[in-house]
């Protein structure tokens, strides 16, 4: 049985004890706005009435907005040494 997206972000928020307040705040990072309601139904069980599919744009939204919040914004363009720009 593969992991799906709802169970691999499942498993971030407790491996970095994150609160649903933090990764809405992680989200926003990448101009990603969602509602804490809206975090909560990712976080259901499948039977449950209200949970939602968590979709690949929000799962890469977040560990892009994840990067941000644990190594900070990046400064500098990366500049390739063998082109010289």
């Amino acid at each position: 049985m593969a992991l799906t997206n709802n169970d691999i972000i499942k498993k971030l928020r407790v491996a970095l004890k994150l609160r649903d307040d933090e990764i809405v705040d992680i989200l926003a990072l990448v101009d990603f706005r969602i509602s804490k309601s809206e975090l909560g139904a990712f976080f259901r069980k499948e039977t449950h009435p209200n949970y939602m599919e968590l979709k690949d744009q929000i799962l890469r939204n977040f560990l892009n907005g994840l990067i941000i919040y644990k190594r900070g914004p990046q400064d500098k363009k990366f500049v390739d040494p063998k082109t010289d720009d």
